[in-house]
């Protein structure tokens, strides 16, 4: 049940996004790893995978999916792939679960990291990430948001704080493109102030 209400959120955002609304879909579990016939890594339904082929639907003419938590969105990759009307762009860990992630191709964008990457090399590839969707020009443009390449998170040895985070919400609020945000991963106890700090970030005037 709840894995069906996380997919229908992302699609709504979505849906809300391009009336002209940025919106965040603050529901659980995700989606990025699950894919068309496989629920795996905590998640049952493709949830951005499937408010992007519904946003193609519904009028947008190309989707752009930057995924900055810190697993690799096998999932996403998988669904849409091929799609010339979507670009893809995951920045992870490499190698970790679920250890895909290693190369590029055609619409996919894929930036691995290393484990123990210097933070400031994270936002930079997270940020040239981000450039690329950009350029792809997109009416739409869905974010994967996982908090879990936070440097005290259980799962990884990445480095990022939460200022980092808050940065990656300062720059889709200097975009013009509207946009969902849909929560992934993230598995430290200071998730909360994580979603915050990126949060006010993206919302502050």
């Amino acid at each position: 049940m709840y894995a069906h209400h996380s997919a229908g959120a992302a699609v709504e955002a979505t849906r809300t996004a391009l009336r002209g609304e940025s919106v965040f879909s603050l529901m659980r579990p995700p989606g990025h790893h699950a894919t068309r016939d496989r629920a795996m890594g905590f998640c049952y339904f493709s949830n951005v995978s499937i408010a992007a082929l519904d946003a193609l639907e519904s009028g947008a003419e190309r989707v752009a999916i930057w995924d900055f938590d810190g697993h690799h969105g096998n999932g996403t990759e998988a669904i849409v792939a091929h799609n010339g009307r979507i670009r893809f762009a995951s920045m992870h860990q490499f190698p970790a679960y679920p250890g895909t992630g290693a190369k590029s191709f055609a619409n996919i964008h894929n930036y691995p990291v290393a484990p123990f990457t210097p933070r400031n090399e994270i936002v930079d590839i997270a940020e040239a990430a981000l450039a690329k969707l950009i350029a792809f020009k997109p009416d739409l443009l869905l974010v994967s948001a996982g908090f879990d390449a936070y440097v005290h998170d259980p799962l990884l040895q990445l480095t990022l704080e939460h200022e980092d985070f808050a940065n990656f919400g300062k720059w889709l609020r200097k975009i013009d493109i509207s946009t969902t945000v849909v929560l992934e991963g993230g598995y430290s106890d200071e998730l909360p102030e994580l979603i915050d700090a990126f949060l006010t970030a993206w919302t502050l005037e």
